[in-house]
Parts: structure tokens; sequence; C-alpha cells
């Protein structure tokens, strides 16, 4: 007997803060205006995705106490351009990355639960955390949280969050016949919350919304991001674009889920992915490793040694070898702004000298090689198989597609991927739901049992 094959979920994001995004190409948007937000909204909502997603930063990166140039800088308010968006799309889910270390539980539940009513039930919030001083000066007197803290602070305002959304049931707005109005049951909205980080109480503004709740999602790879993110989100952002690495990231957070007593199917696994199309595979080849040798300046491979040295390299040849000291954990971060990714200094610069000698590359190259996030290469066809292949196999159960070139990239994959997908039998081919949670698969979350 035949078993059906898993549908691939898409989403969408529009490059901006690094140096990833080709701000040098002739073809090239603005990351920052509107129609450079509208046009990948609407490509991706033509190509039946599921969500387009929205990063951001919230402090410009500084090299040594300066602003320095390698990479876009700037990003409008999340919620002002996901609200823009929800009145010039119709299906495409809209998910923003909020902090959750800096922003405060209602206002935060308040927002994403008013752009979940306009959007008719569209929203998702990508949750996130930070514990770095840079950053939280522009927030927090003092400037941070304890590294120790960062979960505790983001259970408890996902949880608190949560509360809120769930203090209006569906039926807590009624039709009174006689006045022609809808009324608002008495204690609907009425919300307490008592954590060692917030202690809050009163009446929530927003009802609930037509999918439940906002989306969740979440990234996480040390262990207790992933038990955070397998007891709360609906869909986790892998750091894994091969397998069988992948599926062990995969088999290990669907049974963390169920470990926290959830159903594996509500917890939807997608890596970020870009793609490099060609004539053929040789084609397709030789257009990604001239992008790559374009975003990969020297100065931009100086830059990326320099977060994990944590030492000034300007003095070392781009062209030359890979640094033979070691990195200096202890001293002030020279880089400020970016997300560190390497859990051990020493053990990520022994293994960039030990790659760059036994390919024989430079320092540049070394980066390019091992910095890249493992875009899919290929022929329409063979980018469409691959990502089958991999959902199939249970690498993820999806894709969140970007392209180098904003805001235009997209089109290439929607004209020419995405009805292969369709052929297969992976992708919609008109959206039958009619909110995120509808697109994804996911339940929508039962109405509170609540004490009044």
């Amino acid at each position: 007997m035949s078993t059906a094959k898993k549908q691939v979920i898409l989403g969408a994001y529009l490059g901006g803060v690094n140096h990833h995004t080709a701000w040098w190409h002739p073809n090239a948007g603005s990351q920052i205006e509107f129609d450079s937000f509208e046009h990948t909204a609407r490509t991706a909502e033509r190509g039946r995705f599921d969500f387009f997603f929205l990063a951001e930063g919230l402090a410009l990166r500084e090299r040594a106490g300066q602003i320095f140039d390698q990479d876009i800088i700037g990003r409008p308010d999340t919620f002002t351009v996901l609200a823009s968006l929800a009145a010039v799309t119709e299906h495409l889910g809209l998910a923003g990355t909020i902090n959750a270390t800096f922003n405060e539980p209602y206002e935060l539940a308040r927002e994403f639960a008013s752009l979940d009513q306009l959007s008719g039930g569209r929203a998702a919030w990508n949750v996130v955390t930070s514990f770095d001083e840079f950053t939280g000066r522009n927030f927090r007197r003092g400037g941070f949280l304890p590294h120790s803290q960062r979960y505790v602070r983001a259970e408890e305002n996902v949880e608190a969050a949560r509360l809120l959304w769930d203090s209006w049931d569906t039926d807590d707005i009624v039709a009174d016949k006689d006045s022609g109005r809808f009324l608002r049951r008495p204690d609907a909205g009425s919300f307490e919350f008592d954590g060692s980080q917030f202690a809050i109480r009163g009446r929530f503004t927003v009802p609930r919304s037509p999918q439940g709740r906002p989306v969740l999602l979440q990234a996480g790879v040390s262990p207790q991001g992933r038990d955070f993110a397998a007891a709360n989100a609906d869909a986790i952002f892998s750091p894994y674009g091969t397998l069988p690495e992948a599926a062990e990231y995969y088999r290990d957070l669907k049974a963390r889920a169920v470990a926290a007593g959830r159903s594996p199917d509500d917890l939807k696994i997608l890596p970020s992915a870009s793609f490099v199309l060609g004539d053929s595979e040789a084609d397709a080849r030789e257009k990604y490793l001239e992008i790559r040798d374009q975003q990969v300046t020297g100065q931009t491979a100086l830059i990326l040694l320099e977060q994990i040295w944590n030492r000034d390299l300007s003095a070392y040849d781009p062209d030359g070898p890979v640094p033979d000291i070691d990195p200096d954990p202890d001293a002030p971060p020279i880089i400020q702004g970016r997300a560190f990714i390497h859990q051990d200094r020493f053990e990520t610069a022994t293994k960039l000298r030990v790659v760059s000698e036994q390919k024989k590359l430079t320092l540049r190259e070394t980066v390019a090689d091992q910095f890249e996030r493992g875009p899919i290469i290929g022929t329409a066809a063979q980018v469409a198989e691959k990502i089958d292949t991999f959902v199939q196999n249970n690498g993820s159960d999806g894709f969140i597609i970007g392209s180098h070139l904003v805001p235009w990239g997209l089109d290439e994959f929607v004209d020419q991927v995405v009805p292969l997908l369709q052929d297969r039998g992976v992708l919609r081919s008109e959206y039958t739901g009619t909110t995120l949670r509808d697109n994804l698969g996911l339940p929508v979350p039962a109405d509170p049992v609540t004490v009044r």
C-alpha cells in the first residue's frame, strides 16, 4: 500500500543585514523600501508559499567601537512592515522576529494579536532571546540579562502571551439582537500572571483570532534551546541543510516534542536555504562560485574570522593562510551586534586551519568554503528533486527560501521550481485553508478552560 508523500512547507525571507545579500548587484533593490517587501510577499503568495519571514536587527553592528560597512544596515519596524503586507496579501502567513528578552508580554501579545486579527489569522512570532549588553543598552538599565536567565525570561514571556491570547474565548463576543451591536462578556480578557520575570494582571484588549493564537517559531541548537522549542514552538528553524545530520536533528526534536506531551506532527522543522539555478548543473555551479566570491571579499573574510578569534586580524592577508594564533575569548568583544553561533572558539579555529591545510585554501577561500549557507544548486528540476528528497527523508518538513538578489531573486524560484514541486504532488496548487495554521497543518488551539 502506498504512503502519501509529505507536503513541502515553504517560507520566504527577504535578505537584509548580512554579507549574503548582493547589495552590489546592478539589479539589486532596497532592503528598507516597502516595494521590496511587497514584491517578495506577493511573489511568495503567487508560489503558494506558507509564510513570509522577517528577521530583525536591534542594533547597528560595530567593529572595535565603529560602525562597519560589511553588512547592509537598518531595518524598519517588524510590525509596521507585516501589518502593511497584510493589506496586499490574502493567504500568506506573516512571521516576525521579536525579542523575548527586551519586550514585555502585554504589549508583545497585543501587537501580535492585532496583526492576527487584521490578517484573518496569519500571524506568527519567531521567538528569539538575547543576553549581550551591547544590544541591551537600547532597552535595559544595566544593559544585559545574565545568560542563565534568557530562557527563563523567554519561557515566561511566551507563557504570559499565551495566557493573554487565551483570556478570550471564541464566544466572548456576542451579538445583541435588540441593539444590533456586538457585546463583550463581562469577564472576557481577564488575566493574571505571576512569575520570576513578570507579574501582571488586567484585561486583554484583543479578542481571540481565527486561528486561536499566533503561530510560534523558534530556533534552538543547545540542549536548553531544543527543549524550549520542542515544548513551545509550532515550527523550529533547523541549522542543518545536509543529510544525515539534518535527519538526526529532526528525529531529536520530534522525540523531545513527544516527551513534552505533544504530537510529533505538531512541530515543523524548517532549515533556511538559498538557491542558484542554471541551464545545467555545471552552469549553476559556475554561477554559484561567482556569486560566492563576490559575497566573501577579503575584508568580509577577516571580519567573520575576527568574530571567532576576537582579535584584530586586519594585518593578515586574506590571500594568505588562516591565522596561527589562538582566539582571545576573554578580551572585550571586537565585533558587536552579530549573533555568535560558534560554541567553542578554539575548536572552530582549529577546524578552519585543518580545512585550509587539507584543501590548500587561502584565508578568504576557507571562509567562503566554511561559512556558506549550503545553497541548493542545479537546474530547476534538480533543485525540485533535492528539496523533495530532503523532505521525504525527514531532513525537514520544508524550507525557508531566500535569494541573494533582493527583491527579484525569488521570482526565479517561483517561476521555475514551484511548478515542478506541484507536478510532484508535494506542493499545493491552490490554498485550501484560510489561516496560517490551516496551511501548515497545525491544530487550532482549543478554547481555554478558564476559571473566572
